[in-house]
C-alpha cells in the first residue's frame, strides 16, 4: 500500500504544509522549525493536527 499526503497545521505558529505520511526524515515546519513528523520505519508519527488528506495513492 502506498502512502498518503496530509495537510498538517503546526501547533506553534498555525502554518499549514503538506507532509508525506511515510516520511523517512524528520519534517520541520517551514516557518518556525518545529518538528511536524518523525520517521518510524513505516508510517510517520505526525505530532500536530492533520487538517485533511490531500491525496491517497
Amino acid at each position: 500500500m502506498a502512502g498518503s499526503f496530509y495537510n498538517v497545521r503546526c501547533g506553534d505558529c498555525e502554518n499549514e504544509q503538506i507532509v508525506f505520511g511515510k516520511a523517512s526524515t524528520e519534517v520541520a515546519c517551514a516557518v518556525c522549525g518545529t518538528t511536524l513528523a518523525r520517521p518510524t520505519g513505516g508510517k510517520a508519527e505526525i505530532d500536530h493536527e492533520i487538517t485533511e488528506t490531500v491525496e491517497a495513492r
